[in-house]
């Protein structure tokens, strides 16, 4: 399994591909986005798209991230992830490399218990729990 990054060019060839990861990640995201909001921010560069391919070049997962800049970091945030992308280290180093290509000092992203416990082998802390009240 290879990471490999998708330029925003090619979104409309892969998007097909990779759709299924993308919703399976939404249903986890309290309907911040749509699927349709998803693909519209990787099309216009806003957020990448990272996926997950074997030799034959089959998709197996994928990941969305954006950036989130700070005085001090540059933040390669997961927006979304899906399938089999960081089941292994070599993957994972893979997607820590194109953030870091990308001028990223640091990997963030949030996720249920579950998601946490996997994050926690590739070395990922906890570093706050997010809640939040509806207005």
């Amino acid at each position: 399994m290879k990471a490999q990054f998708v330029p925003p060019e090619f979104t409309a060839q892969t998007w097909p591909r990779v759709e299924k990861f993308v919703v399976s990640a939404l249903k986890y995201g309290h309907g911040d986005y749509t699927l349709e909001q998803a693909k519209l921010l990787v099309c216009m560069g806003s957020w990448l798209l990272i996926v997950a391919v074997d030799d034959n070049n089959e998709i197996h997962g994928c990941a969305t991230a954006t950036f989130l800049n700070y005085p001090n970091s540059r933040v390669g945030y997961i927006t979304t992830i899906g399938g089999h992308l960081i089941a292994n280290k070599d993957t994972f180093k893979e997607l820590c490399e194109i953030l870091k290509s990308k001028g990223a000092t640091k990997v963030q992203g949030m996720g249920r218990p579950s998601i946490v416990r996997l994050w926690k082998r590739f070395g990922f802390e906890p570093m706050s729990t997010l809640v939040e009240f509806k207005l």
